[in-house]
Order: structure tokens, then C-alpha cells, then sequence
């Protein structure tokens, strides 16, 4: 027979797993009303692809309770996941298509690169610290996302082989656009990135026009900056 004890303990140890189980959802459906279509982002696929993708696999385990509130987290080597709705903000500005194959330069996570993959056809996505490339690669592919394939390599340099892209996204900053993301992306093609020092910088929208570069200032942001392989800010 069980005893009143034991119900308490049952109580106890499950009740709070359930609660805070079942949270994430309640937290991401949160997130998405207050910190991205309270300022203004209700494009239906980035809304949806926000709501879809679990930010808080993307995470360190440490940090899992603070997957959905609005800021960035580090993730280890000095990197970081950028605020949801820098994410949000980043993917409505490149405005992308059902059929369109994008390249996103800094993988980081693998969480951009997630939000993407739930519009777009395919995603190519390139990352220069190697332990962090691996990890986002297997989360990645843990949580279905087949349509990313991410590579281990200079993002400056794009990924040539499966250029022009009709759309470039770059998560880290340099202090100018590199030439080979602009030879890499195609005509009527767009390109989000933040531009300028090493602290702080302005996310700018690049559309290809003509085979010429038409820039539109977004929003000031703060990135870290592009690095190559040995360690020097380009």
C-alpha cells in the first residue's frame, strides 16, 4: 500500500520536471509576442520560424533558463547566441524566399542557421572555431535540420563552391564587407551584416542591383568581430 510519504515524494520529484518541461513552450510563444512582434517584426515565416525552432537546445546546459529572455549568451570561446531578436530582425531584413539557398557566415550555435532552415530551401553555413562548428553540426542535424550543411573554415572567404546565394547572413563583424560575400552573392540578392569597430557596430542591408551594392542602414548593434585563422580582425 502507498503511503502518504510517498505520494509527497513523487510530488515532489516529478511535479517541477513537468512544469518547467512544458515551460519552454509557454517561454518561446512569450518570446515571440514581447520581444519580437511588440517591436514591429510580423512577417508570418520569421514569426513562425521563431516560434518553431527550441532556442534552448542551442544553449549551454548551464544557461537553458535563460534560453528565451532578450539578450545574447555566451556559448564558449568567446562567442555568443545572439538576442532572439537581433535573430529575428536579421532574417526579416534578408527577407527570405521558400527556394532560396543562403549563406550564413558564423555558425556559432547553429541557432541562426535553424531559424533560416525553417523558410528556406538550403542553408550553407561556415565557422571558423572548429570545436564550435562540430557541436552546432551535431545539434544541428539532432534536431532534424537536414538543409544545413555547415563547414569548418574562413567565413571571410564565403563558400565558393555553392555560390552566387540569393541571400548572405554574417553574425560576426568586420570592419568592411568582404569582397568575396559580395562576388558570392547573386543579382537581386541581399546581404545582412553588421559593419564597423570592434565593439560596436551598424547592421547594414546590402541589395545586389545592377551587379552594385545598394546599402540601407538597419540599427546599430554589437557583434563579436571577424576573425581569421589566426586570431586578426578583418
Amino acid at each position: 500500500m502507498m503511503t502518504m510519504r510517498y505520494w509527497l515524494i513523487c510530488i515532489i520529484i516529478f511535479v517541477p520536471v513537468l512544469i518547467f518541461g512544458q515551460n519552454y513552450s509557454a517561454q518561446r510563444t512569450s518570446m515571440v509576442q514581447k520581444q519580437i512582434k511588440e517591436r514591429g517584426i510580423r512577417d508570418k515565416s520569421v514569426v513562425q520560424a521563431m516560434l518553431s525552432v527550441e532556442r534552448h537546445k542551442f544553449v549551454p546546459d548551464r544557461l537553458k533558463h535563460l534560453a528565451y529572455q532578450d539578450r545574447p549568451l555566451p556559448i564558449g570561446h568567446d562567442q555568443t547566441i545572439s538576442q532572439p531578436y537581433i535573430v529575428a530582425l536579421m532574417t526579416w531584413a534578408l527577407n527570405p524566399d521558400k527556394n532560396d539557398k543562403i549563406l550564413e557566415v558564423g555558425t556559432g550555435s547553429g541557432y541562426q542557421a535553424a531559424v533560416l532552415a525553417e523558410i528556406v530551401d538550403q542553408v550553407y553555413s561556415v565557422e571558423i572555431v572548429e570545436p564550435l562548428g562540430e557541436k552546432a553540426r551535431k545539434t544541428l542535424k539532432n534536431q532534424g535540420y537536414n538543409n544545413v550543411h555547415v563547414r569548418i573554415g574562413d567565413g571571410y572567404k564565403g563558400w565558393k563552391k555553392y555560390a552566387p546565394f540569393d541571400g548572405i547572413i554574417v553574425t560576426c563583424a568586420p570592419s568592411e564587407v568582404p569582397e568575396p560575400l559580395k562576388n558570392q552573392l547573386a543579382e537581386g540578392g541581399r546581404l545582412v551584416i553588421p559593419v564597423g569597430g570592434p565593439v560596436f557596430q551598424e547592421l547594414v542591408l546590402y541589395e545586389k542591383k545592377k551587379g552594385k551594392l545598394v546599402k540601407n542602414e538597419i540599427s546599430s548593434v554589437r557583434f563579436v568581430p571577424m576573425l581569421d585563422e589566426e586570431g586578426n580582425r578583418y
